[in-house]
């Protein structure tokens, strides 16, 4: 790969990336306006209206996609990296073994539904996988590292991570209308926010609409939906070795290896990043001003990475090809709350 001059990277990647955080800017200013709507949500609505709106479609399309492009991938796996901050391991372990055992439980029987639901209705193998990561997991952001392991392309990402942008934001709206309907009390709805919505700002939305003990519980239970991004990722990353083996012993050939033969490492060096965080968060050796500033830095960063995302995605093309998509999503999202609302009901009595 011939050596780039940083200013000659600067002058290629410039004006997406200038377009992201501006876009970002906006997003957080809308929200400052309208706190239910989430900073997150609202960067994945600019990227859509900025690909989809005649003006700003030809700059998207063009100039800026180098800058958007590495925004969407590199910059998300920043965001991941400071993601852990925000878990600690005490306040998992502080749900108890039988709670744990149920996010967990949640979290495994969604994936496999969704993946099964998508496979029912032929999508594509990595498309199905990725719907079902970022919808068991912690949306765009499980999604992004999912990609990284199984090597599927950046722009195979952009679909799942729309109708997960999507489905998430339908929570917002509808969960608390369903809170009295279901005879919830505040911490039961709390944790069902937290075992049934994707993202993490979704979560605080929703969850927010009952009180500072939903949002508690709700935080809580969501960040450790988190925590399990590593071992589902790297049993991906297995799956996938073990796979190759097989088909190289049928002599099938090596076609899920990269270009050099080589797979990636099963756990991406982000996601150990990731893992890293959290153990510096757990061990108390970040103070909070420190923590306050990456919680600041992860969301610019997650919310430049999905405005990036969001601005490579065609309404036209996408009607034309994600209708099966969307009725794995909604089918994902009625899964997830379901399985979410028992867990909920059984830990909180």
């Amino acid at each position: 790969m011939p050596f780039k001059s940083p200013a000659s990277q600067l002058s290629r990647l410039g004006p997406g990336l200038v377009l992201c955080f501006a876009a970002t800017g906006l997003a957080f200013t809308i929200h400052a306006v309208l706190p239910a709507v989430p900073a997150m949500t609202l960067a994945v609505a600019l990227g859509l209206l900025s690909a989809n709106i005649p003006g700003t479609s030809v700059l998207t399309a063009g100039r800026a996609r180098p800058g958007l492009d590495f925004a969407g991938k590199h910059l998300m796996r920043a965001g991941i990296v400071l993601l852990g901050l925000k878990v600690s391991i005490q306040d998992v372990l502080g749900l108890g073994w039988l709670s744990l055992v149920l996010i967990a439980g949640v979290v495994l029987v969604s994936f496999v539904g969704t993946y099964g639901l998508a496979r029912l209705l032929r999508l594509p193998g990595e498309t199905a996988l990725l719907i079902a990561t970022g919808f068991s997991i912690c949306g765009a952001s499980a999604i992004g590292a999912m990609a990284a392991v199984r090597r599927i392309r950046h722009q195979d990402t952009v679909l799942p991570v729309a109708l997960v942008t999507l489905c998430g934001t339908l929570a917002i709206g509808v969960l608390p209308l369903l809170m009295h309907p279901l005879n919830l009390n505040p911490e039961q709805f709390g944790a069902w926010t937290g075992a049934s919505v994707h993202d993490v700002g979704q979560v605080v939305a929703t969850a927010q609409t009952a009180g500072t003990a939903a949002l508690a519980i709700a935080v809580v239970v969501k960040l450790t939906r988190v925590v399990l991004l590593a071992p589902v990722v790297a049993a991906a990353g297995l799956h996938q070795r073990i796979d190759h083996v097989r088909k190289r012993a049928n002599g099938t050939g090596h076609q899920d290896a990269g270009s050099d033969g080589k797979f990636p490492p099963i756990v991406p060096l982000f996601v150990v990043g990731f893992l890293a965080m959290v153990a510096v968060r757990s061990m108390g050796w970040a103070p909070p001003a420190v923590l306050d500033m990456a919680a600041l830095v992860q969301d610019i960063l997650l919310a430049s990475a999905l405005f990036g995302l969001g601005s490579a995605v065609r309404v036209r093309t996408l009607i034309h090809t994600g209708g099966r998509a969307m009725m794995v999503a909604l089918g994902s999202w009625l899964i997830i709350a379901s399985l979410g609302l028992v867990a909920a009901r059984i830990m909180i009595r």
